[in-house]
């Protein structure tokens, strides 16, 4: 490697000119004075007279390199938690969570949790973080991956990005900045009392870009980005720019039918209702958490909801649960696209797991070095 991963990025110094000692040259030398003491590689940069720009910025190239992140995406069903547990034994990984549900406490089976077993064979990280009353957001989550990333990288292990919450996974991959702007219970009142067509148009209006990133069906998001718009005055695509991410990243798309995905969510929503998610949501509600909280607003839970408040039958609240997350898994999948360059594609099955396991050691092995001749990292096998 190039830069230890400690080590500072080197400052910029200028070149020597018409024989004159610059400040420039003085510190120079006492880098190669420091270089000679220490035998780090900023002796053989500063005897080679690379450029000190082209250093400083390989340098943090090569550092990030040493932080290396895999991510497995996909829609829910499509086996992501199975292979991510697999893989990570197999790689000594820990797995941290990007899903927007399983961050509840005591929301287990309508957000399919990794059960005891899988969280026994592979430490998980980013699940289990608030009780179903408390607020959360993209910032939070992204500051508490993050700590989960150096926590990870700190002990030597390698961590695995999981889950089908597109946003969670390109805002930390891409390194978004995200507004720290905290609810505002007026003024998400007033606009929550206006319909829903109203506060689209509103959002086109402040914000074209926004619905770009902000499903347009989902009031709750409009009612965010609206929110943001109101207490920053900039819109919500603003703080879309984005930021050295500092780490260098592989994110591995499951790929499945759209017919066999249906056939898997169907079957998991028939096995949550047999496994006990009615019984989940009526202790949640003898808890005192309200329907109208964000949490319960899940699917699954919004229909158990109704159908324990007498308003549906059971059968009815199954099928429900069956569309919405078919809706959910395409939504998903928006984030994911088939032709998205950043993914690399596997097949989901019985052979994702050796396909898998041969992407992430072709990334981990691949080294950035330096070209002299050409002035820029070289990636090599």
């Amino acid at each position: 490697m190039f830069a230890d991963p400690g080590t500072p990025c080197c400052p910029r110094w200028s070149s020597n000119q018409g024989g004159r000692r610059t400040a420039a040259t003085t510190w120079r030398i006492a880098l190669t004075m420091t270089a000679h003491r220490h035998g780090s590689m900023l002796r053989w940069a500063v005897l080679a007279k690379i450029e000190p720009g082209v250093y400083e910025t390989h340098a943090c190239d090569n550092r990030r390199a040493m932080r290396r992140l895999t991510t497995i995406v996909g829609p829910t069903a499509s086996g992501k938690t199975t292979l991510a547990v697999e893989l990570a034994e197999q790689i000594d990984a820990e797995i941290i969570g990007a899903d927007s549900r399983q961050v509840y406490r005591r929301m287990d089976i309508g957000t399919a949790k990794p059960t005891p077993d899988e969280r026994t064979a592979a430490r998980h990280h980013l699940i289990d973080v608030v009780d179903p009353d408390e607020p959360f957001s993209l910032g939070r989550w992204l500051d508490l991956a993050k700590d989960a990333l150096e926590e990870v990288w700190s002990r030597g292990k390698r961590p695995l990005l999981v889950g089908g919450t597109g946003q969670y996974v390109w805002a930390l991959l891409e390194g978004w900045r995200v507004p720290r702007v905290p609810p505002d219970d007026s003024l998400r009142a007033e606009l929550e009392s206006r319909a829903p067509s109203e506060l689209v148009e509103e959002m086109r209006r402040v914000d074209p870009e926004a619905e770009a990133f902000v499903d347009p069906r989902n009031v709750r998001r409009v009612v965010r980005a609206l929110e943001v718009y109101h207490a920053t005055g900039k819109p919500f695509s603003h703080w879309r720019r984005k930021e050295p991410a500092g780490f260098e990243s592989l994110a591995i798309g499951l790929r499945l039918g759209r017919e066999e995905l249906y056939r898997r969510i169907d079957q998991r929503v028939e096995g949550m209702f047999a496994g006990g998610l009615v019984d989940e949501v009526r202790g949640l509600l003898a808890e005192g958490y309200s329907r109208e909280l964000p949490s319960m607003s899940g699917i699954g839970y919004r229909e158990v909801c109704e159908y324990l408040a007498g308003e549906i039958d059971l059968e009815t609240a199954v099928e429900r649960t069956k569309t919405g997350t078919h809706r959910l898994a395409l939504h998903q999948n928006s984030w994911f696209k088939a032709g998205d360059e950043r993914i690399r594609r596997i097949e989901a099955g019985d052979g994702a797991l050796d396909e898998a396991k041969r992407l992430v050691e072709e990334f981990l092995q691949t080294t950035h070095t330096f070209s002299a001749a050409r002035g820029a990292p070289v990636r090599r096998g």
